[in-house]
Parts: structure tokens; sequence; C-alpha cells
């Protein structure tokens, strides 16, 4: 979202009226993000001050990705040492699992890292504790900074990782979010869909495109955020297909459906 749909704060001019193209042409869309701070709930109340209306089935998290995750494939995870933000605590305590305390002898199952702007000290040294203690360690996304319209770096959750792994030795036993292609098996499987169906539209070359070729969709790159037009005409492997933003891409579904279109 951050990037393609809006960039911080402030939503792009053409996101409104590439949402109406979409519904017009019966094409079905869902908001996925990285970005770990905020539960499902949230997003859904942001998009909504924002003025969009989204159903909880057109949004897809990195959360929601880890969860689904820790429940297929780690059943006996329970308890987890979390180092990110109130709301995505009672997101996970809202979905059954245990939050252990800032103590040595509150013990958890494994580490969560996720994108932590209420970060302490103390919280990322426990986390080191029990990362060398030998527990599994699980990050949202791999995300290095998170973008932001403001005078600041948003140091995010990779770049914690980083911290976490220089400290102890160890890596992330599993990192979720783009570019891992479980981001986008979840959307396929809520809508029944096969990878040829979706076209994946973001604004960063490592991880929204990486992961549309995992995993076997169309990967659009829009020029509104983080990757400039000289890295899109230098990557590779290149995006199926690049645009300056939303607005570009509207006009080319139009133009591939024969229809033009008041979108506004």
């Amino acid at each position: 979202m951050d990037g393609t749909i809006y960039r911080g704060s402030t939503l792009f001019e053409h996101t409104i009226p590439f949402l109406n193209t979409l519904q017009q042409l019966s094409i079905g869309h869902t908001f996925l993000t990285n970005n770990s701070s905020k539960s499902a709930n949230d997003y859904l109340s942001r998009l909504k001050e924002i003025g969009i209306e989204a159903r909880p089935d057109e949004l897809y998290t990195s959360s929601q990705a880890t969860m689904s995750y820790l429940r297929q494939n780690q059943p006996n995870v329970n308890r987890l040492f979390l180092l990110g933000t109130p709301s995505l605590g009672q997101e996970l305590t809202a979905a059954g699992f245990v939050l252990t305390r800032d103590d040595a002898m509150d013990e958890p199952d494994a580490v969560l890292a996720g994108f932590d702007t209420s970060l302490t000290f103390s919280r990322l040294c426990r986390a080191a504790f029990w990362i060398k203690q030998g527990k599994p360690f699980l990050a949202t996304h791999p995300d290095r900074v998170c973008p932001t319209d403001a005078p600041t770096i948003l140091v995010d959750c990779g770049s914690v990782c980083r911290a976490l792994e220089e400290s102890t030795g160890r890596a992330p036993d599993v990192i979720m979010g783009k570019p891992n292609p479980r981001m986008l098996h979840g959307i396929l499987e809520r809508h029944h869909l096969e990878p040829k169906e979706l076209a994946m539209v973001g604004d960063r070359l490592y991880t929204d495109m990486v992961m549309a070729r995992r995993t076997g969709c169309l990967g659009v790159l829009v020029l509104t955020g983080e990757t400039t037009r000289v890295e899109a005409v230098n990557a590779n492997p290149a995006p199926d297909l690049v645009v300056a933003n939303l607005a570009e891409l509207g006009s080319m579904l139009e133009k591939a459906h024969g229809k033009t279109l008041d979108a506004a």
C-alpha cells in the first residue's frame, strides 16, 4: 500500500479513480502490506479515514501471513516474545497467542520481530537473549525502512533483525511478508485463484517484484514509491510491466477491455 496507493499520510490523487476503474471492470483487488505495525482492523479503519472502503477479505498483511504460517507449520508455538506495537500484540492475542513479558522467567516458545515503533532497548536485549538460547526466531517481513513523507527515516523490521543477527549470530529462521510467496499464496487460497490470474502491483523491486516472479504472477512496478525509473530499467530480472502510477495502469486496463470509463 505505502508507495503504491499512498505515501505516508498522503493518498495519491489517482488512487480512488483507479479503484473505481477496477470496480467498473469487475476486477477484484486486495490491499497487501508488509507493515506489521497495525492490525488488520486498524488498517481497515485507516483506509476508511482516507476515503477507501475495504472489506476484511480485501486486505492481507504480513501479520496475517505469519499467524497462518505458525498455525500450519509450528502449531506448538503459542507463547511469543514480541517486538511489535500494541496493535500487533492485540491482533496476536485475539488469535489465541500468548505474549510473554520482558522477564527471564517468562519463557516464550519463539521470538517474533515486527515493525516495532514502540521498541525499547530492554526488549531488544531480551529478544536477543531468547534467540541466543535457541528459541525459534521469526520476522513478519524483511523491509529495512518504512516509506514516509516525514523528514525522518523509519527503521523497519529488517534493520532490527540485522541488529539481532549481529548480536546473536542468528538470522531469522523464517521471514514472512514480501518477497515470501506465502504472502500471495494466502490471497490465492482465499479467492480460489491461480497465479496466472493475479497481478502484483507494487513499488519495490526486491520485495514486490521478486515475490511476483517467485509466485508466477504478473509483476507490475509503479514508480510512485521507492524505485526510480533508472533502477527499473536496470533491474535483472525486469518487472513484467513498469508504469508511472496507478493512473497509467488504469488506462491500460481500460484499453485492454476495450472500454473508456469515467473513473472519477
